[in-house]
Parts: C-alpha cells; structure tokens; sequence
C-alpha cells in the first residue's frame, strides 16, 4: 500500500497539468507543450479585429489594446528571437489593424507571418507587414475599399478622410509587398469578382502572383524560414543590425 501512493500522487500531479494547460487554452487560446522552450513567438489574429468599439460577446475578436502590449513584450524579451504572426480574419477596425501593422513591420526581430483560412480586408496589411509572408494554398484574401459603419454624413469632408484613409492602406501594403500600386488599386475597385460589394477575392497562389504575398506555404515552410532569417540576424554584426 505505501508503494501506491508515491504513484497515485505523480497522477495527480499529472493531472493538474493537463487542467492546467487545458484552462489556458480555453482563456488564452494559446499555450506552450510543458518543459518546451522556443525562441519563437506565435502570436495569433483571428476573428474580427477588435478597435475602438467594443463587439458583441458572441463574436470571435482579436482586441488590439491585447496585442499591442505583447509586442512590446516581445521586443523587450531577450530570449524571443524571432515572431511568428497567423492570421485567419475577416478584417474590422481599419486604425486598429493599421496600427498592429506598423507595430509588426518596426519589431527589430524576424518576422513571418502565414495566412491560413483568410485574411481579409484589414487583414490584408497585416499580412504584409512581416519581413516574409506565406499563405496556405486554400486561403484568400478580400481586397476592397475603406468602409464606414454606422452614420456616414454626406458632405465633402467625409469623403475626403475616407480617401485619405484608403492612401494610408494602399501605401503600406504597396511599400511593404511587391504588388504594383496600380495593380492593387485595380484589385480593390474591381466590379463583378464580389456578388455584393467592389473589390476582388484573392487566391492563394494568385496572392502570391500579384507580388501581395511572398509565398504559398504551410506552417512547415514558414517556421523554417523565420528560422533561417534568426539565423541570419544572428549572423549580422551588432553595428550592421538595421531596425525597419
């Protein structure tokens, strides 16, 4: 009988683990397997991009006050050498999402990000903004103009912030991808590709056409290249290291 309980105390304790990691998942969404260290951070943009208005409860939401604050993280942290981004959005709050962009393409650490399911609308920049981009073969990305939700009132102003909010969009996708910004724009305004709405429906392989997105992949292929760009960084000298 003695002999049972050292046992029986090792299954607890295993069991307290397992509820443990399980909580985090139901929380975080997130976890890390145990006794497991990465020098990689995954860090994930699903559902709707959450900004300044608060979403029903019942919408799956990435809140942007939560990812900034892990950026920093990152960038500060010693032991985090590089930044994995996976995205499966349909889009939301345009500033919101501009900003995790900026935030994504100024970390001094490597950056890829991979596209699974989708990445629409604002989604579309933070696609781009990694040092490298991968999308899985069945995603698509929503190419569309700015919209505006709610009371939109029709005077020149209106329209005109609505412009100057589209340039902020098409400059950074245009400047940190290889698509034209003749081609983007004729993406976005296309008629005929979307049943209720300009814009076009991109594809895997014809994201990667464009020149919107580097490469179709998978998980595999985008964790062995930001492997390879840490090695790389790691290769650069302290004087030749650039911050984007």
């Amino acid at each position: 009988m003695p002999e049972e309980q050292p046992e029986r105390g090792q299954e607890q304790e295993q069991a307290q683990e397992q509820n443990a990691i399980l909580n985090q998942i139901q929380k975080l969404g997130q976890t890390q397997a145990p006794e497991a260290q990465s020098n990689i951070h995954c860090l994930t943009i699903v559902g709707q991009i959450e900004g300044h208005l608060a979403l029903p409860p019942k919408n799956k939401t990435t809140k942007y006050e939560h990812l900034i604050p892990q950026l920093v993280a990152i960038e500060q942290n010693d032991q985090i050498e590089g930044l994995m981004v996976i995205l499966n959005t349909v889009g939301g709050d345009v500033e919101a999402g501009l900003a995790i962009a900026e935030m994504i393409s100024t970390i001094s650490k490597p950056a890829v990000t991979l596209v699974m399911g989708g990445g629409h609308s604002i989604g579309v920049p933070i696609a781009v903004a990694s040092d490298y981009s991968f999308i899985a073969e069945s995603a698509t990305m929503t190419i569309h103009p700015v919209r505006m939700n709610g009371l939109v009132i029709g005077v020149p102003q209106t329209f005109e912030y609505l412009d100057k909010m589209q340039d902020r969009v098409t400059q950074f996708v245009v400047s940190h991808s290889n698509i034209t910004e003749d081609k983007f724009r004729e993406l976005m305004y296309s008629q005929g590709n979307l049943t209720r709405d300009i814009g076009t429906n991109v594809v895997g392989t014809d994201a990667v056409e464009y020149g919107l997105i580097d490469e179709v992949g998978g998980l595999g292929h985008a964790l062995g290249k930001l492997q390879n760009l840490i090695d790389e960084n790691k290769g650069k000298q302290p004087d030749e290291q650039v911050v984007q």
